[in-house]
């Protein structure tokens, strides 16, 4: 009970300063669009080498739909991540991360409702720029996302607790040793990286890199994602006379990433919490733990 009521606490805030700088949100999603469309841009228009090893978001929208999702998702991995390590150096620095110190609800539970309110907003309007921009680079439909509200759902769920259980694991990293910026920079530009270019024939890989792969907390939500956003969850199963492939409906629920995001979920969860509490506790009996 008490989680629930410090996150309608959290949703009122985050709701009351979107509407008293809405500006600041509308300018915000415009500055993102326009980002994500000079991306796209610049790989197509680029210099010769880099244009022909991107030919395919010429003429097949797909690709370019298949890399702004990917950017997106980065990005979302990239800002919870990053709730766990910049935004408690930044609590730190202001006394916030003091004053939570003495909360009865404890830090653990603050800090879930902070990143679970901050994360709906950030796919909301993820979402609004994602579709915006696969519009104006595939209108004519070929490249558009396929919406399919209950697989979604579940996946971005799955998503969301692999990410926070990872973002525990390094937020108490933080909570004892402090000012590990530029380490925590790294490991969210590696996961931005590694969904941006997540597929699935990255898992044909030699043994053992398919396994690293899977454990990491974003590449198989992120293959599912796109499996079902971009793919339709359809699957070739055969070729026509014409040299056309037949595509046959396979539920992402029959996909082998989503056993994957499963097991990555309970691990990264209980790993991360596990590990929050334990050095939580530590940096408390040291006397740091409010401390910068």
């Amino acid at each position: 009970m008490s989680f629930f009521r410090v996150m309608k606490a959290e949703l009122v805030r985050s709701f009351i300063i979107m509407r008293r700088y809405w500006f600041r949100t509308i300018t915000g999603m415009i500055i993102g669009y326009s980002m994500l469309m000079v991306l796209v841009a610049g790989f197509i228009y680029s210099r010769p080498g880099v244009e022909n090893a991107m030919d395919r978001f010429k003429d097949n929208p797909m690709g370019a739909t298949n890399f702004i999702l990917g950017f997106m998702i980065g990005m979302f991995a990239f800002g919870v991540v990053g709730m766990f390590t910049q935004g408690l150096q930044s609590m730190a620095t202001t006394g916030v991360l003091e004053q939570l110190c003495m909360s009865p609800h404890g830090l653990a539970t603050n800090f879930m409702a902070q990143t679970m309110v901050g994360s709906v907003t950030s796919i909301i309007s993820s979402g609004i720029m994602v579709y915006a921009v696969t519009w104006s680079v595939s209108r004519g439909g070929s490249g558009m996302l396929h919406w399919d509200t209950l697989p979604i759902l579940i996946l971005l769920i799955l998503t969301f607790f692999n990410l926070v259980g990872f973002g525990f694991m390094v937020g108490g990293l933080v909570l004892v040793f402090k000012q590990v910026g530029q380490v925590a920079i790294l490991v969210r530009m590696g996961l931005f990286a590694l969904a941006v270019f997540a597929r699935e024939e990255m898992m044909h890989q030699p043994f053992p890199i398919p396994y690293m792969l899977h454990m990491l907390p974003i590449t198989d939500a992120t293959i599912a994602l796109k499996y079902v956003l971009i793919h339709n969850q359809m699957v070739p199963v055969g070729t026509t006379e014409a040299g056309e492939p037949i595509m046959q409906f396979s539920s992402v629920f029959f996909h082998s990433s989503f056993y994957w995001l499963l097991v990555s979920c309970i691990f990264w969860t209980f790993l991360g919490l596990f590990v929050f509490r334990f050095l939580e506790d530590y940096s408390r009996s040291k006397g740091t733990l409010g401390s910068y």
